[in-house]
């Protein structure tokens, strides 16, 4: 991988941030929609938390999301290798 870096502007929440990554614009957008739409919906289920609780919040349902990916990556990784043991 290169050592080219992309920076981009979004808005995220009402908020303006610059991403910097190695990853094409694209993605970095597609960052940014995900964080954006999933802190919407929790603003939306919780009005009257401020903004810090609302990315805590966020932070957490996306770390949970990341975690039970892992774990599911994790299990298949290994009867994958158990599949080829098998061999």
């Amino acid at each position: 991988m290169s050592g080219k870096k992309t920076r981009i502007a979004v808005k995220i929440y009402h908020e303006n941030y610059t991403l910097v990554g190695q990853e094409d614009e694209a993605h970095l957008r597609l960052i940014a929609d995900s964080v954006d739409e999933k802190i919407r919906a929790i603003a939306s289920k919780n009005p009257g938390l401020d903004t810090t609780r609302k990315a805590v919040l966020t932070a957490c349902n996306i770390m949970d999301d990341y975690i039970k990916l892992k774990e599911k990556c994790d299990r298949l990784e290994s009867e994958v290798e158990a599949l080829k043991k098998e061999n």
